[in-house]
């Protein structure tokens, strides 16, 4: 039986999902939203449909859960939907040293960033390429380096961005696309998961979850490979592999041991 395209949203009761959400609706665009809480879905779908875009789909879902995938396949299918476009957002991060940190806590951020991430690119792979659609991975520009203090964090960025850059390579000519987005600092429920603050970063590196989203979404329908929003952001993702790993590595724990502090005051 053929099923109706959409597009998933994975963490899309708030910040960059939810902003996303907002313009692939804005265009008309049926959307199936996943979240933990169903009640942050169910309030985004009504904003969504009073606005007179087609009411999403609601599907709360524990990203973290090794079926994960499989459960929101599931119930797609059983609504008549197949996801043409699949945007990966959902994920979280924590400041501290690996050491230091929750091993549990930490395994459950590589079971969503990655695992997740990869499971819901993969399942759905057949159908975005049968609809010519794409996949838009939320990654982060500590994808680009090493980051002591936030070790696991930076590490399953990376693996996103080069994931998606070779999944590119792999889909081209098939009519599909993958879209990574890289953003930097956003104001977001992120950092307070986190254990984060971000009054010692500088304000040309921050941007609102709304703004970060536009520039992935556009990047996304013009089928750019690596998006990096904000011209900061840009040229520290172009320097930081010229700066000697030495001199690298202590700043960037500087940096985090400072976020941390700044977060518990």
């Amino acid at each position: 039986m053929a099923r109706h395209p959409l597009v998933l949203v994975t963490g899309a009761s708030t910040g960059i999902g939810a902003a996303l959400a907002r313009l692939f609706a804005a265009d008309g665009h049926q959307l199936a939203l996943v979240a933990r809480h169903a009640a942050g879905l169910s309030a985004l779908a009504d904003e969504i449909a009073a606005a007179g875009a087609p009411r999403p789909l609601v599907v709360p879902a524990d990203l973290c859960r090794g079926d994960s995938a499989g459960l929101v396949a599931a119930e797609l299918a059983a609504k008549g939907f197949e996801p043409a476009v699949v945007v990966n957002n959902a994920g979280f991060g924590l400041v501290g040293a690996a050491g230091a940190l929750d091993r549990a806590e930490q395994l459950q951020m590589i079971d969503l960033n990655v695992r997740a991430l990869t499971d819901f690119s993969l399942r759905f792979l057949p159908g975005v390429i049968r609809h010519r659609g794409g996949i838009l991975n939320v990654a982060s520009v500590a994808g680009f380096l090493p980051g002591p203090g936030m070790a696991v964090y930076y590490a399953t960025k990376a693996f996103v961005l080069s994931f998606s850059e070779a999944l590119a390579q792999e889909l081209s000519g098939s009519g599909a696309s993958v879209t990574v987005l890289c953003p930097g600092p956003v104001p977001t429920g992120f950092q307070a998961r986190s254990g984060m603050s971000l009054a010692s970063i500088p304000s040309a590196m921050t941007m609102s979850a709304e703004a970060v989203a536009k520039a992935g979404y556009d990047g996304f329908n013009a089928g750019r490979r690596v998006v990096v929003p904000g011209i900061t952001n840009r040229l520290a993702a172009a320097l930081v592999g010229l700066v000697p790993r030495r001199l690298l590595l202590p700043a960037m724990q500087r940096l985090q041991q400072q976020r941390g502090a700044d977060a518990r005051r």
